[in-house]
């Protein structure tokens, strides 16, 4: 097996309160992102495999940190938080969240009653996404040589319940803590990929930059 290691993309637009309004970085996004890129090309990181999400922030991302030729798999796609969320409303009263302290009790209520069955019609079962994941790391896990893969907070924080079988609440805690650009990466340890990095942030610690540390 290769090791992997999962970069989560800039920060995007705070702003919005949609899927298609979310999916693009801000002008810092593309900051941080360009930083990263400079860290892996001034430590001589080697992925000679690189892949991302379909989305628009996941290729920005991508493009940002010098990264040519990404091998596009809709798999590493974000959930999408914003619908399950408005499901979540229509269907149980409980509002969305406007404020990042409303957002970290919302996050985990709204994965705990998507795993249950709880929000009809979503765009995905909760079964469902998790099985992509670990099929699309599966697979990148027996190619040959370090990975890279750009993609989103939630599929980092499952990508971890995973390796580590962790409870749903953790998982959520998990992806409330992840910061935009952090990386996160996977080693093969015996038959299993373990995790030996975690929201890591070294383009991002000098104190000129500690502004850039983003969490949405």
């Amino acid at each position: 097996m290769s090791h992997i290691t999962l970069v989560r993309h800039g920060q995007a637009n705070t702003q919005a309160r949609d899927e298609i309004s979310y999916d693009r970085l801000s002008s810092l996004g593309h900051l941080q992102a360009q930083w990263l890129g400079g860290y892996l090309k001034d430590t001589r990181a080697h992925h000679p495999r690189v892949y991302a999400g379909s989305l628009n922030r996941h290729l920005e991302t991508a493009a940002s940190m010098g990264l040519a030729d990404p091998q596009i798999d809709p798999r590493f796609n974000e959930i999408e938080y914003f619908t399950l969320a408005r499901l979540f409303e229509e269907q149980h009263g409980v509002a969305v969240p406007v404020g990042r302290e409303e957002f970290a009790a919302h996050l985990p209520r709204v994965f705990q009653a998507w795993r249950a069955g709880e929000i009809t019609n979503p765009p995905e079962s909760f079964a469902d996404f998790e099985a992509r994941v670990t099929e699309a790391l599966s697979e990148i896990a027996q190619g040959d040589g370090p990975a890279i893969v750009v993609t989103s907070g939630a599929l980092i924080s499952m990508v971890m319940r995973q390796a580590m079988e962790l409870e749903l609440d953790a998982m959520a805690r998990l992806a409330l803590a992840i910061m935009n650009t952090s990386m996160h990466r996977l080693f093969p340890i015996g038959d299993r990929l373990s995790p030996v990095l975690f929201n890591a942030v070294p383009h991002l610690e000098h104190p000129d930059r500690h502004h850039a540390q983003t969490h949405m």
